[in-house]
């Protein structure tokens, strides 16, 4: 079986609370339409079913490197767990995605994600790609697409992926996108495939001509699957 190209980008566990704290005060696109007919869309309430059928049909997959794959989860967990992350998204502290492709409607082929828990002026870059669809490039264009679109960021001008030493396809990723190699970390043994020894790559904002610009493709866009009215502010969500 491939190894998943993927630290964590899904649920954690919902007894590990975490301070959530405001990233930035921009929000990404919730759109991104790339190339292959590749998309990365924000992830709401609506795609629960298919987020919860990918993730069941790719627990084999996804358990040496994911803790939360241990165990299959319930539709109403992965509901609970989808109504978190959209409040985390209104409260600029995590920005999930669904990958998906024009080619398969309605299905989704992995989950993406800046996560706000790396400290101040940073996003960490999470992600799984179901089973089926490794080798492909697509964690390394997904990923490519949110560094920019963090980096455009007000505030941002850090971006990293962390993955386990034992995890090769994971690190080609950062490798591809021109991340470098910041250090060698000690991390608690959450999976069986880990080894305890933490990959830190980082990219960082260029300048003011650089990657820190709004790039934006007129074709990355609102979510047409959005609601017509903005919900409000949301109270501190359970990041994914």
């Amino acid at each position: 079986m491939s190894q998943a190209q993927s630290r964590s980008c899904d649920p954690a566990p919902a007894g590990r609370a975490r301070a959530a704290v405001e990233a930035t005060t921009g929000r990404p696109p919730e759109l991104l339409r790339l190339p292959g007919g590749l998309w990365l869309r924000r992830r709401r309430s609506t795609h629960a079913v298919a987020l919860n059928r990918a993730v069941c049909a790719n627990l084999e997959h996804l358990r040496p490197w994911l803790e939360w794959a241990a165990e299959a989860p319930t539709r109403a967990q992965t509901a609970e767990l989808a109504r978190a992350g959209s409040a985390a998204w209104e409260a600029g502290t995590d920005f999930m995605y669904l990958a998906g492709l024009n080619s398969e409607p309605g299905g989704v082929i992995g989950a993406f994600g800046l996560h706000g828990r790396i400290g101040p002026g940073a996003l960490e870059i999470g992600y799984w790609v179901a089973a089926g669809h490794v080798g492909r490039g697509i964690a390394t264009t997904a990923a490519g697409a949110l560094t920019e679109a963090a980096l455009a960021l007000p505030g941002i001008t850090r971006v990293e992926i962390h993955c386990d030493r034992a995890n090769a396809a994971s690190a080609a990723v950062p490798r591809k996108l021109g991340y470098r190699l910041d250090r060698i970390a000690e991390a608690a043994v959450r999976a069986p495939g880990e080894t305890g020894r933490q990959l830190v790559w980082v990219k960082e904002r260029s300048g003011p001509s650089g990657a820190g610009r709004n790039t934006q493709d007129p074709r990355n866009t609102q979510d047409p699957e959005a609601p017509r009215s903005r919900p409000g502010p949301a109270g501190r969500g359970t990041a994914q």
